[in-house]
C-alpha cells in the first residue's frame, strides 16, 4: 500500500473528533474503498469502543476518512467519527 499522508485539516481535527492516525490507515487499509464527493473516496472502520466521548459512554465507534489515491501516496482530506 502507499504511504498516507493526513492534510494539515486532518490532523488539525483529531482531538476534536477523537481519531487517531492509526484508526485512518486501519480504515484505509483494510476497509472497502468507495466513491465520494469531488471525485474523492472514502472508507470506513467500526469497532468496539467502550469508552466515554465528550461525557457519555458508548459502545461503537466508526471512522471514516475522505481521501484522494495520488500517484505516490494517499491523501487523507478529512476524518469523520461516529459514536453509538
Amino acid at each position: 500500500m502507499k504511504p498516507i499522508r493526513l492534510t494539515k485539516h486532518a490532523v488539525g481535527y483529531s482531538e476534536r473528533r477523537g481519531f487517531t492516525v492509526e484508526e485512518v490507515e486501519r480504515a484505509i487499509g483494510s476497509g472497502t474503498w468507495r466513491p465520494a464527493e469531488k471525485g474523492r473516496l472514502e472508507s470506513e472502520i467500526e469497532f468496539e469502543f467502550g469508552q466515554n466521548w465528550n461525557g457519555r459512554r458508548y459502545a461503537w465507534k466508526k471512522v471514516n476518512p475522505i481521501f484522494v489515491e495520488e500517484e505516490s501516496e494517499i491523501v487523507v482530506i478529512t476524518v469523520y467519527a461516529f459514536y453509538y
